[in-house]
């Protein structure tokens, strides 16, 4: 999103900014800095993803159980 310009500001950190800083030191022996991270943001993505369907199957009505 900051290509839209509204992202988060370099200065701060995030995920993805923990991502990119531990890609280029992954083969220096440091690989816990991006797979952590990474690791994080992939159960984000399910977590949310889950809820989402849930919430959906949820307050569907036309949906039978």
């Amino acid at each position: 999103m900051s290509f839209l310009g509204v992202g988060v500001p370099a200065e701060q950190p995030s995920l993805g900014r923990l991502i990119l800083n531990g890609y280029e030191i992954l083969f220096s022996g440091y690989w816990w800095v991006s797979v952590f991270p990474g690791l994080s943001l992939v159960l984000l993505v399910l977590a949310v993803n889950l809820f989402g369907d849930w919430l959906r199957d949820t307050l569907n009505p036309r949906v039978e159980t």
